[in-house]
Protein backbone atom coordinates (compact mmCIF):
# COMPACT_ATOMS: atom_id res chain seq x y z
CA UNK A 1 0.00 0.00 0.00
CA UNK A 2 1.34 3.40 -0.99
CA UNK A 3 1.80 6.16 1.56
CA UNK A 4 -0.79 8.35 -0.19
CA UNK A 5 -3.34 5.55 -0.05
CA UNK A 6 -2.68 5.17 3.67
CA UNK A 7 -3.37 8.88 4.17
CA UNK A 8 -6.66 8.61 2.26
CA UNK A 9 -7.69 5.63 4.38
CA UNK A 10 -6.79 7.60 7.50
CA UNK A 11 -9.11 10.37 6.30
CA UNK A 12 -11.90 7.90 5.56
CA UNK A 13 -11.57 6.24 8.96
CA UNK A 14 -11.47 9.55 10.80
CA UNK A 15 -14.87 10.47 9.31
CA UNK A 16 -16.32 7.05 10.16
CA UNK A 17 -14.96 7.29 13.71
CA UNK A 18 -16.27 10.87 14.11
CA UNK A 19 -12.73 12.03 14.89
CA UNK A 20 -12.48 15.75 14.06
CA UNK A 21 -8.89 16.05 15.27
CA UNK A 22 -7.94 13.05 13.16
CA UNK A 23 -9.61 14.58 10.09
CA UNK A 24 -7.73 17.85 10.47
CA UNK A 25 -4.44 16.03 10.94
CA UNK A 26 -5.04 13.73 7.94
CA UNK A 27 -6.10 16.63 5.67
CA UNK A 28 -2.92 18.55 6.47
CA UNK A 29 -0.85 15.40 6.04
CA UNK A 30 -2.46 14.69 2.66
CA UNK A 31 -1.80 18.18 1.32
CA UNK A 32 1.75 18.20 2.69
CA UNK A 33 2.51 14.97 0.86
CA UNK A 34 1.15 15.99 -2.50
CA UNK A 35 -2.32 14.44 -2.40
CA UNK A 36 -4.63 16.72 -4.46
CA UNK A 37 -7.35 18.31 -2.35
CA UNK A 38 -10.08 16.89 -4.55
CA UNK A 39 -8.69 13.36 -4.01
CA UNK A 40 -8.62 13.91 -0.27
CA UNK A 41 -12.28 14.91 -0.54
CA UNK A 42 -13.53 12.24 -2.96
CA UNK A 43 -11.34 9.26 -2.07
CA UNK A 44 -10.98 10.10 1.60
CA UNK A 45 -13.72 12.04 3.37
CA UNK A 46 -16.53 11.28 0.92
CA UNK A 47 -15.77 7.55 1.20
CA UNK A 48 -16.04 7.93 4.95
CA UNK A 49 -19.42 9.65 4.65
CA UNK A 50 -20.63 6.81 2.43
CA UNK A 51 -19.78 4.35 5.19
CA UNK A 52 -21.48 6.58 7.76
CA UNK A 53 -24.58 6.55 5.56
CA UNK A 54 -24.45 2.77 5.31
CA UNK A 55 -24.14 2.46 9.07
CA UNK A 56 -27.12 4.79 9.47
CA UNK A 57 -29.23 2.69 7.10
CA UNK A 58 -28.18 -0.46 8.96
CA UNK A 59 -29.23 1.02 12.29
CA UNK A 60 -25.67 1.12 13.63
CA UNK A 61 -25.56 4.92 13.60
CA UNK A 62 -28.39 7.32 14.40
CA UNK A 63 -29.20 10.99 13.73
CA UNK A 64 -26.73 12.11 16.40
CA UNK A 65 -23.88 10.29 14.62
CA UNK A 66 -24.94 11.75 11.27
CA UNK A 67 -24.79 15.24 12.72
CA UNK A 68 -21.37 14.68 14.31
CA UNK A 69 -20.09 13.15 11.05
CA UNK A 70 -21.30 16.26 9.27
CA UNK A 71 -19.48 18.52 11.68
CA UNK A 72 -16.35 16.38 11.33
CA UNK A 73 -16.61 16.72 7.56
CA UNK A 74 -16.81 20.51 7.93
CA UNK A 75 -13.54 20.53 9.89
CA UNK A 76 -11.81 18.80 7.00
CA UNK A 77 -13.51 20.94 4.35
CA UNK A 78 -12.25 24.11 6.03
CA UNK A 79 -8.71 22.89 5.36
CA UNK A 80 -9.31 21.53 1.85
CA UNK A 81 -11.55 24.23 0.35
CA UNK A 82 -8.81 26.79 -0.34
CA UNK A 83 -7.07 24.12 -2.42
CA UNK A 84 -10.14 22.83 -4.25
CA UNK A 85 -10.61 25.79 -6.58
CA UNK A 86 -7.79 24.57 -8.78
CA UNK A 87 -8.45 20.90 -8.21
CA UNK A 88 -10.57 20.33 -11.30
CA UNK A 89 -13.43 18.67 -9.42
CA UNK A 90 -16.52 18.37 -11.60
CA UNK A 91 -19.75 19.17 -9.74
CA UNK A 92 -22.26 16.34 -9.44
CA UNK A 93 -25.06 18.88 -9.80
CA UNK A 94 -26.57 21.98 -8.23
CA UNK A 95 -29.17 21.91 -5.46
CA UNK A 96 -31.16 24.77 -3.95
CA UNK A 97 -32.31 23.82 -0.47
CA UNK A 98 -34.25 25.45 2.35
CA UNK A 99 -36.75 24.94 5.16
CA UNK A 100 -40.33 25.87 4.30
CA UNK A 101 -41.84 29.20 5.27
CA UNK A 102 -42.60 29.33 9.00
CA UNK A 103 -40.23 26.45 9.80
CA UNK A 104 -37.15 27.37 11.82
CA UNK A 105 -35.70 23.88 12.11
CA UNK A 106 -32.48 23.20 10.24
CA UNK A 107 -30.75 20.15 11.77
CA UNK A 108 -32.09 17.72 9.18
CA UNK A 109 -31.51 20.19 6.37
CA UNK A 110 -27.92 20.73 7.43
CA UNK A 111 -27.25 16.99 7.49
CA UNK A 112 -28.58 16.76 3.92
CA UNK A 113 -26.33 19.65 2.88
CA UNK A 114 -23.28 17.96 4.36
CA UNK A 115 -24.02 14.68 2.59
CA UNK A 116 -24.69 16.47 -0.70
CA UNK A 117 -21.41 18.37 -0.45
CA UNK A 118 -19.62 15.12 0.36
CA UNK A 119 -21.11 13.74 -2.86
CA UNK A 120 -19.67 16.79 -4.68
CA UNK A 121 -22.88 18.78 -5.20
CA UNK A 122 -22.90 22.55 -5.44
CA UNK A 123 -25.39 23.46 -2.70
CA UNK A 124 -27.17 26.79 -2.33
CA UNK A 125 -28.58 26.94 1.20
CA UNK A 126 -31.45 29.41 1.53
CA UNK A 127 -31.68 28.78 5.26
CA UNK A 128 -34.93 28.54 7.24
CA UNK A 129 -38.34 30.20 6.92
CA UNK A 130 -37.94 30.47 3.13
CA UNK A 131 -40.83 31.92 1.15
CA UNK A 132 -42.11 30.59 -2.17
CA UNK A 133 -40.83 33.74 -3.85
CA UNK A 134 -37.34 33.23 -2.44
CA UNK A 135 -37.26 29.66 -3.75
CA UNK A 136 -38.39 30.84 -7.19
CA UNK A 137 -35.82 33.64 -7.24
CA UNK A 138 -33.04 31.20 -6.35
CA UNK A 139 -34.10 28.82 -9.13
CA UNK A 140 -34.17 31.69 -11.60
CA UNK A 141 -30.77 33.04 -10.56
CA UNK A 142 -28.81 29.88 -9.69
CA UNK A 143 -30.25 27.46 -12.28
CA UNK A 144 -30.18 24.30 -10.13
CA UNK A 145 -31.23 20.89 -11.35
CA UNK A 146 -32.82 20.07 -7.99
CA UNK A 147 -34.88 21.93 -5.38
CA UNK A 148 -34.98 20.39 -1.89
CA UNK A 149 -37.44 21.51 0.77
CA UNK A 150 -37.70 20.42 4.40
CA UNK A 151 -40.35 20.83 7.08
CA UNK A 152 -40.60 19.42 10.58
CA UNK A 153 -44.14 20.57 11.27
CA UNK A 154 -47.45 19.72 9.61
CA UNK A 155 -48.34 23.40 9.85
CA UNK A 156 -45.35 24.40 7.72
CA UNK A 157 -45.19 21.53 5.24
CA UNK A 158 -48.30 22.94 3.53
CA UNK A 159 -46.05 25.80 2.37
CA UNK A 160 -44.21 23.35 0.09
CA UNK A 161 -47.17 23.32 -2.30
CA UNK A 162 -47.01 27.11 -2.51
CA UNK A 163 -43.39 26.86 -3.66
CA UNK A 164 -44.35 24.47 -6.46
CA UNK A 165 -47.22 26.75 -7.49
CA UNK A 166 -44.85 29.71 -7.54
CA UNK A 167 -42.36 27.81 -9.71
CA UNK A 168 -45.14 26.91 -12.14
CA UNK A 169 -46.34 30.53 -12.20
CA UNK A 170 -42.79 31.65 -13.04
CA UNK A 171 -42.48 28.93 -15.74
CA UNK A 172 -39.57 27.37 -13.84
CA UNK A 173 -41.08 24.10 -12.62
CA UNK A 174 -40.19 22.10 -15.73
CA UNK A 175 -36.48 22.82 -15.28
CA UNK A 176 -36.05 21.23 -11.84
CA UNK A 177 -36.73 18.05 -9.90
CA UNK A 178 -38.27 18.67 -6.49
CA UNK A 179 -37.61 16.57 -3.40
CA UNK A 180 -39.17 17.11 0.02
CA UNK A 181 -38.24 15.78 3.44
CA UNK A 182 -38.95 16.06 7.14
CA UNK A 183 -40.88 14.07 9.73
CA UNK A 184 -44.44 14.74 8.46
CA UNK A 185 -43.73 14.33 4.74
CA UNK A 186 -44.58 11.19 2.78
CA UNK A 187 -44.39 9.94 -0.79
CA UNK A 188 -48.17 10.33 -0.97
CA UNK A 189 -47.96 13.95 0.11
CA UNK A 190 -45.19 14.62 -2.42
CA UNK A 191 -47.40 13.26 -5.19
CA UNK A 192 -50.38 15.26 -3.97
CA UNK A 193 -48.57 18.61 -4.12
CA UNK A 194 -46.69 17.87 -7.34
CA UNK A 195 -43.22 17.16 -5.97
CA UNK A 196 -41.11 14.44 -7.58
CA UNK A 197 -40.08 12.56 -4.44
CA UNK A 198 -40.05 12.47 -0.66
CA UNK A 199 -37.06 11.18 1.30
CA UNK A 200 -37.47 9.43 4.64
CA UNK A 201 -34.03 10.64 5.71
CA UNK A 202 -30.91 12.47 4.50
CA UNK A 203 -29.19 9.37 3.18
CA UNK A 204 -32.13 8.38 1.00
CA UNK A 205 -32.44 11.98 -0.19
CA UNK A 206 -28.89 11.97 -1.55
CA UNK A 207 -29.49 8.58 -3.19
CA UNK A 208 -32.54 10.02 -4.98
CA UNK A 209 -30.58 13.06 -6.16
CA UNK A 210 -27.78 10.82 -7.42
CA UNK A 211 -30.25 8.68 -9.37
CA UNK A 212 -31.77 11.76 -10.98
CA UNK A 213 -28.43 13.20 -12.00
CA UNK A 214 -27.21 9.87 -13.41
CA UNK A 215 -30.40 9.47 -15.41
CA UNK A 216 -30.38 13.16 -16.44
CA UNK A 217 -33.93 13.52 -15.14
CA UNK A 218 -34.13 17.30 -14.85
Amino acid sequence: MTYKKKVLEKLRDAIVNLDSDGVEEACKEALKNGVPAYRALIDGMAKGMEIVGQKYEAGEYFLAELIVAGETMKEGMAILEPHLKTGGVKSAGRVVIGSARGDLHDIGKNVVITLLKAANYDVIDLGVDVTAGEFAEAVRDKRPQIVAMSALLTTTMIQMENVIKELKKASLRKYVKIIIGGAPTTAEYAKKIGADAAAKDAVEGVHICNDWMKAKHF
